[in-house]
């Protein structure tokens, strides 16, 4: 390693010696180093399959715009809209479709345990808004009190799933009510419910008998091939008198929820905080090591300044120990991390896996801090005399 690093930076590779002469000392630097990076990777990693669980549900739809009520900074918050706005919004000439989408939250106590399905109630006789993995079975729904169950959800075994099929439907209670999935589809837990359901409009009305057909959650619109779906908007943001409500393109609703789970709800702020924690984490071990070892070798460093060296020689010489610490440490703090969230994703059902986007985003950011701690490291030596450093 020495001949390789000497050719690389064309000298004697001083800040590799000086940390592998203690061996225990390097050792335990790159453990926190890699703990740090642990701490980043998971947090990283659970904001990461927040989004990715927040866009889901909106992969179940085909729209170009969704009419929502002012309050709706999610799929599955906020208030209801007045179906009068989408008979509105039919009249003008680029819209070519609409519905209405209702959603709730339905619970299914099972022997070893109750779980959440975030329920969709659609037109069956609309499959043009859902998408193909769902809308091939949206005929069965017509059929009352049926529905189409997502496969992944948790709590649902996959041998059960599987038995799932018109031919053999799995009927459970719920809300006062029996339901009998005839069918399902691929969605996955979230941080809001474990799993997805889709039924009809009508049987939604019966499992929430205080729900209108009159006040959907939310209304989807389709244009015409080639309408431009922004100008589409500002006309019928003048053409809907209820100013309250919120209208935008389907792609920015998704991008709108997205940003609100990350920076508003307390889970994102929670994690977001995390990544905070775990960076900082990092600069304090990087700092103390690289301090610690300025302070062993005071004489040594006051040598080469008494000879002329300037500031220069010595910054790279604490970069090079704080790139060393980054490279080596970010290794088995990518193992460790790619370990930990394929455990957790196996066990929450969350879509928790390590990305190349991460993995290539915390390894720039892991030698940026180090490099930045051992630039702070170096002060004492630059504002020194060398024969203050005796």
């Amino acid at each position: 390693m020495s001949s390789l690093l000497q050719r690389i930076l064309g000298r004697l590779p001083v800040g590799w010696l000086q940390l592998t002469y203690k061996r225990s000392r390097f050792a335990s630097a790159l453990a926190g180093v890699a703990f740090a990076n642990v701490l980043v990777f998971v947090q990283l990693g659970i904001m990461n399959s927040m989004e990715i669980a927040t866009l889901r549900p909106y992969e179940f739809f085909q729209a170009d715009i969704m009419i929502s009520a002012v309050d709706a900074n999610s799929l599955t918050e906020g208030g209801n809209v007045a179906r009068q706005w989408m008979l509105k919004a039919l009249s003008d000439s680029d819209v070519v479709g609409a519905t209405g989408l209702f959603v709730g939250n339905v619970p299914w106590d099972r022997r070893e345990k109750s779980i959440s399905l975030t329920t969709f109630g659609v037109d069956p006789l609309k499959p043009d808004f859902i998408s193909d993995d769902v809308s091939k079975d949206l005929r069965l729904l017509q059929i009352q009190n049926s529905g189409v169950l997502d496969r992944l959800a948790r709590g649902l075994s996959s041998e059960e799933a599987a038995a799932i099929r018109p031919q053999t439907p799995l009927s459970f209670e719920t809300l006062n009510k029996t339901l009998t999935a005839i069918d399902t589809f691929s969605g996955g837990g979230g941080f809001g419910g474990d799993g997805y359901m889709f039924v009809s409009d009508q049987t939604f009305l019966s499992l929430f008998p205080s729900r209108s057909s009159s006040a959907p959650d939310h209304i989807l619109l389709k244009l015409r091939a080639g309408a431009d779906i922004e100008v589409v908007v500002g006309r019928l943001k003048t053409l809907i008198s209820d100013k309250s409500l919120r209208l935008r393109s389907y792609s920015e609703a998704s991008n709108e929820d997205v940003q609100y789970q990350q920076t508003q709800k307390p889970t994102g702020l929670i994690f977001g905080f995390g990544v905070l924690i775990g960076v900082l984490v990092g600069i304090v071990i990087v700092y103390q090591v690289l301090s610690a070892d300025v302070a062993d070798h005071l004489r040594e460093y006051a040598t080469f300044k008494a000879m002329g060296y300037g500031n220069k020689f010595f910054q790279s010489i604490i970069v090079e120990e704080a790139v060393i610490l980054g490279l080596f440490g970010f290794v088995p703090g990518l193992f460790v991390g790619t370990v930990i969230l394929t455990f957790m994703g196996k066990m929450t059902n969350l879509p928790l896996t390590m990305t190349p986007v991460m993995a290539v985003s915390v390894f720039i950011g892991t030698v940026i801090f180090s490099i930045f701690s051992g630039l702070i490291a170096t002060r004492r030596l630059a504002a020194a005399d060398p024969a203050d450093l005796f």
